[in-house]
Parts: C-alpha cells; sequence; structure tokens
C-alpha cells in the first residue's frame, strides 16, 4: 500500500480473547470445514509463522525484485501439497493452487510480497524495508494454504492463492491480471487483507468504501517567469486539497476517528500535492468518490490556463479507486464476528487512508470480493506502529495467527458456498479448474 509476543491471547476488557469464537459460532454448515478445525490447525503451526514471518522481514525486497520472497513462498506451498506455478507476469508472481475434495466454487487469495522503497518510507529511509505490513500479508496467505491443505477432506472447491509483486509500484494486480489469473483459474471472487491502525484482534471492514485512486497532471509554463509562475501555481492547485498528509500521531488519530464518522469529513475528500517545476508543476491527486475527478481535472486546467502558454497533459484514465462490495462487506462482517467474536469487527465509513492506494482495485474491477483491515496495532503501542509507512511501524505479530483464523474460515465458507446460495454464482466441480498451462508449475 502506497501509504508482543507470539502465542499469548490479547485480552479484551473482560478478560476474554480478543477474536476467539467458538467452534458453534464459525460453522458454516454440514460438511463444511469447521472454525474450531481452523482454530486448531494456526495453533499448531503458529510458532512456526512467526518464525517465518521475521525471516521475510528480515529479507525486504524492492517491487519486481521479490526472488528470494518468490522462492520462499513456492517452497512453503509445494510442501503444504499445493499445485504451484512461479514465474507469473512475467516477473516474481507465484501461484498457489488448492483443490478441496467436494464440490464447490473457484475462489482466490491474494497477497502483496513487496517491500516499501526508501523514497515512500515517511521521512525517507536508507533502504527497502516491511513497514506496510506485506511480510505479514505473505505469511498470512501462507498460513492460509497449510491449514486449508491440512483440512483438504473437508474443503469445497478450489482456492487459488495469488502472491503478488511490485504493488508498492501499482503494477503487479495488472500484470499477473494481463498473464490471465483470474480467467485461467476460473476464479468467482477474491479476497485480501492488509494490516491497519486497529487494536491487535480486530478488523475493519469498508462497506461500499476502500481506497482512492489516483490521478496525475504535467503543467508546463514557457517564459522568463515561468519559475515564479509555477511556484504560485502549485500553491494555488495545492489550495484545491479538502485533506492534509497528518504531520503528528494526533493528525493520524483524528483522520481514523474521521473514517469511523457516517457522512464524516472523510465521506467526501480531495488530496493534493502539487510540486513547482523549473518550468511548471507535478500534480498527483486523490479524491472520493472517484467520479470527482473529472470536476478535479476541470479545477486545475481552469486554474493552469490563468497562466499565458501554459499547456496541461494528463494520463488517459485515473488509477481507479478501490472500492468494495457494500454486500460482500457485510456477509464478511457477519462471519467476522460469528468466527471471531463480536468485538473484532469495526467499520470505516470512509475511504482510508485518504493518500495511500491499491492495486488490488484491479481484480475488484472484474471480479467481486472483499479487502479488510487486519488490526496490528499493539495495546499502548503508538498508532504510527501500526500505520504503514511509518519508520517505527511494529506489527504486533500475534495479528498472524488472528488473520489465518479469520481468512482460513472465510475462504473455506466462500468455497462452500453452492451455486444458487447468496454469492454463489460460478464455480467448478470436485478437482476445480484445470492447472494453468504456460506457467512453471510443479507440486
Amino acid at each position: 500500500m502506497v501509504w508482543g509476543t507470539a502465542g499469548r491471547a490479547v485480552a479484551d476488557g473482560r478478560g476474554r480473547p480478543v477474536g476467539q469464537g467458538t467452534a458453534e459460532q464459525g460453522s458454516v454448515g454440514q460438511g463444511a470445514v469447521e472454525q474450531g478445525a481452523v482454530d486448531a490447525e494456526v495453533a499448531r503451526i503458529h510458532r512456526e509463522l512467526i518464525v517465518l514471518r521475521r525471516d521475510l522481514h528480515r529479507h525486504p525486497e524492492m517491487p519486481g525484485q521479490e526472488q528470494r520472497t518468490a522462492g520462499v513462498v513456492a517452497r512453503e506451498l509445494r510442501a503444504a501439497g499445493l499445485t504451484v506455478a512461479t514465474g507469473v507476469g512475467g516477473g516474481h508472481g507465484v501461484i498457489g493452487i488448492l483443490h478441496g475434495a467436494r464440490r464447490g466454487r473457484t475462489v482466490a487469495y491474494r497477497a502483496d510480497m513487496d517491500a516499501v522503497p526508501p523514497k515512500d518510507i515517511v521521512g525517507g529511509g536508507p533502504a527497502a524495508a516491511h513497514v506496510c505490513g506485506h511480510d505479514i500479508h505473505t505469511t498470512v496467505a501462507l498460513g492460509v494454504a497449510r491449514v486449508l491443505a491440512r483440512l483438504r477432506r473437508q474443503l469445497s472447491g478450489t482456492v487459488v492463492f495469488l502472491f503478488q509483486p511490485a504493488e508498492e509500484t501499482l503494477s503487479g494486480a495488472r500484470a499477473l491480471i494481463d498473464a490471465g489469473v483470474l480467467e485461467r483459474t476460473g476464479v468467482a471472487e477474491i479476497h485480501a487483507l492488509h494490516c491497519g491502525p486497529f487494536p491487535v484482534g480486530t478488523f475493519a471492514v469498508t462497506p461500499g468504501y476502500g481506497l482512492p485512486g489516483q490521478d496525475k497532471a504535467e503543467v508546463t509554463l514557457s517564459g522568463p517567469g515561468a519559475p515564479d509562475a509555477a511556484r504560485r501555481l502549485a500553491a494555488e492547485i495545492g489550495a484545491l486539497a479538502t485533506v492534509a498528509p497528518p504531520q503528528t500521531p494526533a493528525d493520524i488519530e483524528r483522520l481514523l476517528a474521521d473514517a469511523l464518522t457516517p457522512d464524516g469529513p472523510l465521506a467526501r475528500f480531495v488530496a493534493v500535492r502539487a510540486r513547482a517545476q523549473e518550468a511548471g508543476v507535478s500534480v498527483a491527486y486523490r479524491c472520493w468518490p472517484q467520479e470527482r475527478y473529472g470536476e478535479v481535472r476541470a479545477d486545475i486546467r481552469r486554474l493552469a490556463m490563468s497562466w499565458a502558454g501554459a499547456g496541461v497533459r494528463f494520463p488517459a484514465e485515473p488509477f481507479p479507486a478501490m472500492v468494495c462490495p457494500e454486500r460482500d462487506a457485510r456477509m464478511l462482517a457477519h462471519h467476522l464476528r460469528r468466527a471471531m467474536g463480536r468485538g473484532a469487527v469495526t467499520e470505516l465509513h470512509a475511504a482510508f487512508p485518504p493518500f495511500s492506494g491499491e492495486d488490488f482495485a484491479l481484480y475488484l474491477d472484474r471480479v467481486p470480493g472483499t479487502f479488510t483491515f487486519l488490526g496490528v496495532r499493539a495495546p499502548h503501542a503508538p498508532i504510527t506502529a501500526g500505520y504503514p509507512h511509518y519508520p517505527d511501524f511494529a506489527p504486533d505479530e500475534r495479528a498472524v495467527g488472528v488473520g489465518v483464523r479469520a481468512m482460513a474460515g472465510w475462504i473455506a465458507e466462500r468455497a462452500h458456498r453452492a451455486r444458487g446460495l447468496p454469492g454463489g454464482s460460478g464455480g467448478s466441480g470436485r478437482g476445480g479448474p484445470t492447472t494453468p498451462t504456460g506457467w512453471r508449475t510443479s507440486g
């Protein structure tokens, strides 16, 4: 995203472990994978997952350079018995396919693998670092694969795991899509999670919201006064913003409170970065809802053309916003409350954070699905410890087990849904789709 102690339960105010549901609460029906079975498998491998996450964390790789990470992912998937394809999308994409023993649907789960480049770390950094939580995303996905592989006899349908490179540059999803991963595997829907500044053990769903897209503009100016005109024009364009990047932890807390407020300050926003160049202005901006891009483009063009000899160039289309289907997000919230506890779920009422985007948007433009935030903020930790791209980002590792429990149960439930039930169109018979051709596969 362009933005305590393992093995011990996190207790809520009444002394109950946060995120602890019961097998009965987690049941999705006769013949389906039971949440209690998922929880038992997660408890069995939890420490191994923490070791794996720490290994990935120590070896961050730039977008498009995830060779070692991809190798670890492929090794783990093969060990779990999945069919594995590597080098997908012309880079380091890895696909793992798990066929359940029962008839059902084909459901995809996506995890991003790359680290944050130094220039995208708040305040800058000396090297790429896992300060966006992609090491946790990858570990959670591998945990889900291992758990569901162990429960294969109860699993319906097929699960396709997409381990995606280059999310930070918003190019990895397009590469996998262009390689045909959705069509060639017969995916009916897709799901993902992302680390967020919420208490460990909790989740934040985003029905009807998600993350903004991005648009850009290049303004050129001419004449001897161009540098001064560029500075003044950059200030004018920057004034279109309705929300400013946070400068302090208190600013982040305020943004989060706004995102939790129905019809609050972030229900509609424009976030603008305008930089004066020697003879022009470089503009990048995000807005919500995405229908506002036309309006903002008109404002930028109007301001630019007030200067003699100015020219404005926009890309053909803005990068799309990630909009989470409302119905699917509410179904996910229902599952999480049932499986993890009623207090484990909160709901966002705005695109958050307003300064970040996600190329998961490209998948949701093609198939339905969900995207939820996994709380990684440890008790008493500053909000920057759970807010991606900050140099002191330090997620609570207990979130790994919570994420695996939640997503393994959710993916199993979605694959179990028969045709004709809510969300139940599209699927496969026993054994799922054929292995994709043209990829290097094993397993």
